[in-house]
């Protein structure tokens, strides 16, 4: 009898074995590379919310993924499948994968669709079939809010909640991953940087003193800086003397001139406006000037237009001769003074002094 009753333990102790090793518990696999990034952070503030994670098992079809907000942040409940984004990426690697979003219908999803929908802190996607899944170890990427743009653009957001307590979304749902990602909520998340740009300009002349040296009635005469005057009309970009000027003024800068015209005791050689003629009219008084921007940007009045051979001169008033009205670097400005004489122009030494100022437009 002893015998028998061991016998039987025996075999109830194997069959128990095989039964328990046919039986064995599911385990849910952890999502990887858990992320959520806010728009702010700070508290009871409207947010749009950026989500990454790495599904190890994938979405099969009709499973679910959820996303579950600690009851602190409010207005989840607000949001729809127009405020939500679900992209697939083509590898587990978040931060470089290619993405293509899914198509996301609030209820009634196809096969190639994905339910979207929001009841209090939760906000599900269901797939509607085998169209609508996630390969397994791919990164899913989810929108929340107004950065919801396939489709349509979101027209809701989460609000954040106080600082003072702590705060999670947590990825869930039937697809069988999961994972809690922690999110810190602060009184102010931003920082006021100043700084102050001095104002600054710079205006420089290359030669105070030029001349005509001596006129003649029979030809123009331009002045030069080694005062001999010439008789060939110089090149747009060889003036008597040039002007330099830089400034970080917002409206640029503005160079006016005021003088006399070329003076001799009580006589004077006439100033003239001069339109399209190289040498304007030799065997008549004339002094004038020119100027050209040497490639550059400079805004000159069509009257002292060089280059379209315009010279003109207002003696004893302040006078803009060339402006900007940007900031700038420095631009170089070509100066030219013409003058006639005719025969009945008295001899003497005639000379005259120009003032050119340049303000920056501040």
């Amino acid at each position: 009898m002893i015998k028998k009753v061991a016998s039987f333990l025996a075999i109830t102790s194997l069959v128990s074995t095989s039964i328990f090793g046919i039986i064995q518990p599911a385990y849910a696999a952890s999502v990887t590379t858990f992320s959520d990034t806010l728009s702010t952070l700070v508290a009871s503030t409207a947010a749009n919310h950026t989500i990454y994670f790495v599904t190890p098992t994938g979405v099969a079809s009709g499973g679910t993924v959820t996303l579950t907000f600690d009851a602190d942040f409010t207005g989840v409940s607000s949001i729809d499948d127009t405020d939500l984004d679900f992209a697939e990426g083509d590898s587990g690697t978040c931060t470089t994968a290619s993405y293509t979003e899914e198509t996301l219908v609030a209820a009634g999803a196809t096969s190639s669709q994905f339910n979207a929908s929001a009841s209090g802190q939760v906000i599900t996607f269901e797939s509607g079939g085998a169209s609508a899944t996630v390969t397994a170890a791919r990164c899913i990427r989810i929108k929340i809010g107004t950065n919801a743009t396939s489709g349509v653009t979101g027209a809701e957001q989460i609000s954040n909640g106080v600082a003072a307590n702590a705060h999670s979304v947590a990825v869930g749902g039937t697809f069988g991953d999961s994972g809690t990602a922690a999110i810190d909520i602060i009184a102010d998340d931003s920082v006021n940087i100043t700084a102050t740009v001095d104002p600054t300009i710079s205006f420089a002349i290359t030669d105070v003193a030029v001349g005509f040296g001596t006129l003649s009635s029979s030809q123009a005469t331009w002045a030069n800086s080694g005062a001999t005057g010439t008789t060939s009309q110089p090149a747009t970009s060889a003036g008597a003397h040039e002007m330099t000027v830089a400034t970080n003024a917002a409206s640029g800068y503005t160079i006016t001139y005021n003088g006399a015209t070329l003076t001799n005791g009580l006589n004077t050689i006439s100033v003239a406006t001069i339109t399209g003629d190289a040498d304007g009219t030799p065997a008549s008084e004339q002094f004038a000037i020119a100027i050209d921007d040497n490639g550059g940007n400079v805004t000159i009045p069509s009257a002292y237009d060089y280059a379209s051979n315009n010279y003109s001169f207002v003696a004893g008033t302040t006078t803009t001769l060339a402006s900007e009205t940007i900031a700038t670097a420095t631009e170089t400005i070509d100066v030219q003074y013409i003058a006639n004489v005719a025969t009945t122009t008295e001899a003497g030494a005639y000379s005259t002094d120009v003032t050119y100022i340049a303000t920056g437009n501040f």
